[in-house]
């Protein structure tokens, strides 16, 4: 008989065999087994953050775009460098030069009418209370496209491994309480199989304040969440 059972959150699967064998080679198709299923999230702060600032110019000749483009970006950087110190990581995540076209009459075709240059500097800093600053200091300084905020962790290892003990615990102890309904033991552990773990970083996109603001840009990191799922198969007997 094979019963299918929800509880504590977990799936548990029960395998009763008629009648219970002498000792053989382990075999989950003779042996009487039990299988649960549990999930579990470990919240943690970030401790690192990774953001993207840009510069968007447009003239009227692809020259004057990247010549224009290529001082504001200088200057944004300089500012950057100057808010961060030397601790923090910039490096440039993308360029583009591109025509804009014109329509003289629906259906004609199209005249180039200028040309927008685009660079994009990618930072990454620890030091997450200077996130607010470092964006205004930017677009203080002639950025003017905020792409959005990443929070992260160095090391998500010791996080999932948190993570990992917490499901395992939770589905042992939902085995042993399927067993225990059914006036059988846990004899011992056949499997125990990693799902596939999934990791929730807080994301957002921040508007900057004004040239000449006295408050910073606010920003609020919230956690990151870490789960785990985790399988266990367990032999059980009476």
């Amino acid at each position: 008989m094979k019963q299918l059972i929800r509880a504590f959150g977990c799936v548990v699967a029960v395998w009763l065999p008629v009648s219970f064998a002498a000792a053989q080679p382990l075999d989950r198709a003779s042996h009487p087994y039990v299988r649960a299923t549990a999930d579990a999230t470990v919240s943690v702060p970030p401790d690192r953050a990774r953001l993207t600032i840009g510069v968007v110019s447009q003239a009227g000749t692809a020259q004057a775009a990247a010549a224009q483009n290529a001082s504001q970006t200088e200057s944004m950087v300089t500012a950057l460098r100057r808010s961060l110190g030397s601790s923090a990581e910039l490096h440039t995540s993308g360029y583009s030069l591109n025509p804009e076209f014109t329509y003289a009459k629906p259906g004609g075709k199209p005249v180039i009418s200028g040309y927008t240059a685009s660079n994009t500097v990618e930072i990454t800093t620890d030091d997450l209370a200077k996130v607010g600053k470092v964006i205004d200091a930017g677009t203080q300084a002639g950025g003017n496209n905020v792409r959005g905020i990443e929070f992260l962790l160095k090391d998500e290892t010791p996080v999932r491994a948190r993570a990992l003990h917490d499901a395992a615990l939770k589905a042992r102890a939902s085995a042993d309480a399927m067993a225990g309904a059914l006036g059988l033991k846990v004899a011992r552990v056949l499997s125990a199989e990693e799902g596939e773990p999934q990791v929730i970083r807080p994301m957002m996109r921040a508007m900057a304040m004004a040239p000449g603001a006295s408050a910073a840009t606010p920003i609020e990191s919230g956690n990151i969440q870490v789960q785990a799922s985790v399988t266990l198969t367990v032999e059980v007997s009476q």
